[in-house]
């Protein structure tokens, strides 16, 4: 069966997410992160920001929300069940303070066959309140048996 491509530049609505000083430090512990600008309130605002410091991976907390409908979109029509995660690639504009409204949008950037697999490329840009870049990352998923 061969893969559609039909849905490469699609872009999907907008996904808003309200970045909250307990789910900073949420993903801190779970990730085992100390660093005291993500954990302390006190010494983000000694070191200039207006709250705790979001991780930089704290971006698939707020992106994967507009990434998944992208992955699941019926134009997209990749299988699911046959997927493994492929790479990330992230650039980091402008770090994520709590408080912060980031707004992320997805597209599909790519869909190519390769050796009998599928290889679906999936962009998402995120933006502050401010309309400032804050992250844009490329999520490749590869798709086995395609």
């Amino acid at each position: 069966m061969a893969i559609k491509t039909d849905a490469v530049g699609k872009t999907f609505p907008p996904v808003e997410y309200v970045v909250g000083s307990e789910k900073i430090r949420e993903f801190t512990a779970a990730t085992y992160d100390d660093n005291p600008l993500s954990n302390d309130e006190d010494a983000a605002r000694a070191a200039g920001y207006s709250g705790l410091v979001a991780p930089p991976m704290f971006a698939v907390v707020y992106s994967s929300k507009a990434a998944a409908p992208a992955m699941f979109d019926p134009d997209v029509a990749m299988n699911f069940a046959m997927m493994v995660h492929g790479a990330q690639d992230f650039t980091f504009h402008k770090p994520v303070v709590a408080g912060d409204r980031v707004t992320t949008t997805a597209s599909v950037k790519s869909i190519e066959e390769n050796g009998g697999k599928g290889f679906y490329v999936f962009t998402t840009e995120s933006v502050n309140q401010d309309g400032e870049p804050v992250v844009t990352a490329d999520w490749t998923c590869i798709v086995r048996g395609v």
